[in-house]
C-alpha cells in the first residue's frame, strides 16, 4: 500500500513533522509519501490562505495518482477535501473528519484545541460540515500562529495544556482532538497532563486511509463526487 501524506502549506520543518508523525502510525507494510507544494502559503490561518492553497493540493494529488492508494490531507481544515475527492477515485481523507471519527468512538463529548482565535469559525465550520456538532463540546485555542508548533511547541504545549483543562472542567469535554497537523508529537504528553484520551489528527488520517484502501473501499462516482465535467478554462 502507498499513501500520499499532503501538506497543504508550504513549510518544509512541519512535512517533516507530518511525515514522521505518518511513518510512526502506519503498518510496516505501508509506503508513505509525505510532500508540500512547491507553492502557495507558507501556512493556513485564514480562508484566503485555504483557497490559495487548494490549486496546488489538487496538482500534488494529480501528480501522483497514479501511483498512490489513497490520501491524506494533512491540515486540520481538511482544504481541498471534495475536491480531491472529484479528481481521484482513491480514498481521500482529511486528518479533521478523521480525528473526529476517532474521538467519537471514544468519548461522548469532545473538544478541539486549535492554534489562532481567528480559526475558531473554520474549526466550527468543518465541524458542522461533518455532522458532529452535538458531540463537539466547544473548541478553544491558545491563539498562537501555526508555525509556533514549530519554532516554539513548549508554549504551544502549554497552552494546549491550559485550554484542554478548560475544556474539561468548564465545557464537559472527556477527550481532545488537536486542531492543528503542527500539534503533531504532542498528543502524549497532552494526554498524560490531562488523563483523558487526546487525539492525534496526522495519526489518525494516515490510520484511517488505511482502513479504507484494506476495505477496498474508493470514492463514490455516483453522483456528487463525479469526475468534473470537462470544460474550457481561460
Amino acid at each position: 500500500m502507498r499513501l500520499h501524506v499532503i501538506n497543504p502549506n508550504t513549510s518544509r520543518d512541519m512535512t517533516y513533522s507530518i511525515e514522521q508523525i505518518s511513518t510512526a502510525n502506519v503498518s510496516g507494510e505501508t509506503e508513505v509519501l509525505t510532500t508540500c507544494p512547491a507553492h502557495g502559503p507558507a501556512s493556513i490561518e485564514s480562508y484566503y490562505d485555504e483557497y490559495l492553497a487548494i490549486p496546488h493540493v489538487l496538482a500534488e494529488v494529480q501528480r501522483t495518482e497514479a501511483t498512490t492508494d489513497g490520501y491524506v490531507l494533512a491540515c486540520w481544515g481538511d482544504p481541498g477535501l471534495d475536491a480531491v475527492r472529484e479528481v481521484t477515485t482513491k480514498p481521500v481523507v482529511g486528518i479533521a473528519e478523521a480525528s473526529m471519527y476517532a474521538a467519537n468512538a471514544i468519548a461522548p463529548r469532545w473538544s478541539v484545541v486549535t492554534t489562532l482565535r481567528r480559526s475558531h469559525h473554520m474549526v466550527e465550520a468543518i465541524v458542522k460540515k461533518t455532522g458532529l456538532m452535538e458531540r463537539c463540546a466547544s473548541i478553544r485555542c491558545v491563539d498562537m500562529p501555526v508555525l509556533a508548533c514549530e519554532a516554539n511547541p513548549d508554549a504551544v504545549m502549554e497552552g494546549l495544556v491550559h485550554m484542554g483543562e478548560l475544556a474539561l472542567s468548564e465545557d464537559g469535554a472527556e477527550a481532545i482532538i488537536l486542531g492543528c497537523a503542527g500539534m503533531g508529537g504532542m498528543a502524549e504528553y497532552l494526554s498524560a497532563e490531562l488523563g483523558v484520551p487526546c487525539v492525534d489528527p496526522v495519526a489518525a488520517g494516515v490510520r484511517f486511509a488505511e482502513l479504507l484502501v484494506n476495505l477496498n473501499l474508493q470514492t463514490s462516482k455516483w453522483l456528487t463526487y463525479q469526475f468534473p465535467e470537462k470544460k474550457a478554462f481561460k
